[in-house]
């Protein structure tokens, strides 16, 4: 039986068994593989590092989703940057009042593979009229044009490869250019158990550049190490403050029936750990 072992980092890791490997391709951008896990189903590896399962994804996918839509309440136009597995695709695309969502993937073979060996994921997203997807980096498209979004979310790999870029001070400040007024930022940032200073880095760079700031937390089990910080970023402070009540209201407005977002799990996700909150305020 194959065995992945996560490359992720030098001293520590998790064992992964592969009843078949799918597809395996060096794309051009990345190596990318494809297994089935008896625990976990379908499995997607780039470079060494798990990016998702069909059994845990919804986790990372709702909470990246719906914390800032539904904070916000009145989304119409959003900007994902990675995102080609269409996970988080298919969490927007179940909010009606959204009117257009622009994809950017630096990788066409990650969308071309999701779509045929992780068809859960964008349930038929990839196919909705309102999108467009765009094959480039999304630092560099950030860079070009002047069109804005009410959200912008980046569903990125981890700050190494191609990835590394969006976690830069020029990509976050062309992030902020390209906000609607009123608009959310929200960010992939990594396990702070292990990953501390790409969430300390974040910290600074989301200080200087926006009114309001802050990190939630998701616990999702193939990120391994403990919870997972989202970055949150906005030039209004409100948002974060909305009561559960209304984001009750808001989410049975849209009818949404999620396995992990709650209103109350909204609010909570935002209370961090003694040790995050250290290291964000250094």
């Amino acid at each position: 039986m194959t065995e992945f072992v996560e490359t992720l980092y030098p001293d520590y890791g998790q064992r992964f068994t592969a009843d078949e490997i799918l597809y395996e391709q060096n794309t051009g951008q990345q190596h990318l593989v494809i297994f089935r896990n008896a625990m976990l189903g379908r499995v997607m590896m780039l470079d060494g590092v798990v990016q998702t399962t069909e059994r845990d994804e919804f986790v990372y996918h709702e909470m990246l989703t719906h914390v800032p839509m539904l904070a916000h309440g009145r989304v119409r136009r959003v900007l994902i940057v990675g995102g080609g597995d269409g996970g988080i695709l298919r969490e927007v695309a179940r909010h009606p009042g959204v009117e257009a969502i622009t994809l950017v993937e630096i990788d066409q073979a990650v969308i071309e593979m999701s779509r045929e060996y992780f068809p859960g994921h964008s349930a038929g997203a990839f196919d909705d009229p309102r999108l467009s997807v765009v094959i480039e980096d999304g630092a560099e498209f950030m860079r070009q044009g002047t069109q804005t979004w009410d959200l912008i979310i980046v569903d990125s790999t981890d700050p190494v490869g191609p990835g590394e870029v969006l976690f830069s001070e020029s990509f976050y400040a062309c992030c902020q250019k390209r906000l609607s007024a009123g608009g959310v930022l929200v960010t992939q940032n990594g396990v702070p158990f292990f990953q501390q200073e790409e969430v300390k880095q974040s910290a600074r760079l989301f200080d200087a550049l926006f009114e309001d700031w802050h990190f939630y937390c998701a616990a999702v089990p193939t990120y391994v190490g403990g919870n997972m910080t989202l970055g949150w970023a906005s030039d209004d402070p409100s948002l974060r403050q909305v009561g559960v009540e209304v984001l009750r209201e808001r989410y049975k407005e849209v009818g949404l029936a999620t396995r992990y977002y709650t209103p109350e799990l909204h609010k909570a996700a935002f209370a961090l750990p003694a040790f995050i909150l250290e290291a964000i305020s250094n």
